[in-house]
Formats: structure tokens, C-alpha cells, sequence
């Protein structure tokens, strides 16, 4: 569904990324973990669109899509959930749940897709004419993630879901998301809590200063020593 092919991304004379590749399958979960500063938010970026590749390629569903802008990458499918939310604060949650639905073709189904973002986060529904900068940091992670389920989503990009929410909220948004999966939305996530995304994941991606040190299943990634000892304290 998405593969990169050997990207190379640069901020200005500073190289970032290493000949990154990656792929994800329709209907996984496939995890990128690492340290901070390792490259994943990079990854996610440019991706989307917001950074082009200096070298490399980026094709989802067989089209190129690595010099395209990035909204035409939303249209076709592609959908980024940034770090740290990005909610419009002074606009209501209705508002900001209407923005998600910016495509002409998800604009059709609007309020249909309105009403399953309601199913999945009740509370957003109590609280849709609330300004989203008065919300917990709980709901607005459920708004960002309602927000980019407004697009009609084939694969979903998630950067970071659990950033600064307390450990009993983590679990429900990755409960979410696990259900999101499952009712057919393929999912790219990026998470500092490399137990609890592996243990989410299919396939997992480790980073380490822009270059991609192991991949494979997620069982497996769990179970390796470096990984055990560098990131889950083992």
C-alpha cells in the first residue's frame, strides 16, 4: 500500500534521513520506534508531503508521490496525524471536525462520517460546540484523531498519540486505534512507547539517527536483546 524507497532528507545542509525504506501493507499496523531525534517525525513528514526527499522515492497505491504537494496526498488517501495534535483551539470541535472533511469526496459524506467519530469518541458529541482549546489533552488527541478519520482515511499516519496524556488515557487511545485497524483502516504509527506500539504493531521499524537499524515482525522485535536493553529497560 506504502512503500519508500531509499529516501535521503535534508533541513537545509543538515542530513536527516538515510536511505529510509519502508513498507506497509493494507490492513497492518506497522510501528517506527526510536529514540528522540532519531528521524520518525521526518519519516512522517515527508510522507505526507510537508518535506520533499533530496534522493529516493515514495509510492502509495503504485503512484508516485513524493513531489506532490501535500494536500493533493490527503486526497488520495494519505492521511497525517501530527505530533502534539494541532487542533484549531478558538474553533469548536464541530468546526475542526468539519476541516478534516476537506476532500470533495469526503465532503459528500461529511455528516455520515461525523456520526461514526461520534460512535467511536461519545464524548466529543457532548462536547461539539466546546471550544477544542478547552478540552483535556485526552480529548483533544480523540478530536485529532476524529479530525483525520473526517478525510476518509486509507492509511492513517499517527505521530506520537500518547504524547504527554496520562497512562490510563494512552491505553484507550491505543485501544482505539487498534479498533480503527480493524474496521479496515491501515495505520503507520510513531511512538516513543516502544513496548506498547510493538506489542499493537504487525511489523515494527527501529531508527536510529536517520537510519533504519532493524525491521521485522513485531513478536520478534520484542524479543531482541538490543532492544530490550535500549529501549524498554530490560
Amino acid at each position: 500500500m506504502l512503500r519508500v524507497d531509499n529516501i535521503d532528507v535534508w533541513y537545509g545542509k543538515v542530513q536527516v534521513l538515510h536511505q529510509i525504506s519502508i513498507e506497509v501493507r493494507e490492513g497492518e499496523i506497522v510501528a517506527i520506534v526510536g529514540s528522540n531525534g532519531a528521524g520518525k517525525t521526518t519519516t512522517l513528514r515527508t510522507i505526507s508531503g510537508l518535506l520533499h526527499p533530496r534522493k529516493g522515492e515514495i509510492y502509495f497505491l503504485a503512484k508516485a508521490c513524493h513531489r506532490l504537494e501535500a494536500h493533493k496526498i490527503v486526497s488520495m488517501g494519505l492521511i497525517h496525524i501530527p505530533e502534539g495534535r494541532k487542533i484549531f483551539p478558538s474553533l469548536t470541535v464541530e468546526e475542526n471536525l468539519e476541516l478534516g472533511s476537506y476532500s470533495k469526496e469526503a465532503k459528500k459524506e461529511r455528516y455520515d462520517t461525523m456520526e461514526e467519530v461520534f460512535g467511536l469518541f461519545p464524548v466529543l458529541k457532548e462536547r461539539k460546540r466546546q471550544k477544542a482549546g478547552t478540552l483535556s489533552g485526552g480529548e483533544q488527541q480523540m478530536l485529532s484523531i476524529g479530525r483525520a478519520l473526517m478525510s476518509k482515511p486509507k492509511l492513517l499516519m499517527i505521530d506520537e498519540p500518547s504524547l504527554g496524556l496520562a497512562p490510563v488515557i494512552t491505553e484507550n487511545i491505543f485501544q482505539t486505534i487498534r479498533e480503527i485497524n480493524q474496521s479496515g483502516t491501515t495505520i503507520l504509527l510513531v511512538e516513543q512507547n516502544v513496548f506498547a506500539s510493538l506489542n499493537m504493531a504487525h511489523r515494527g521499524y527501529v531508527v536510529e539517527n536517520g537510519v533504519i537499524v532493524l525491521e521485522g515482525e513485531s513478536k520478534q522485535l520484542l524479543t531482541d536483546e538490543g532492544i530490550r536493553r535500549a529501549y524498554l529497560g530490560i
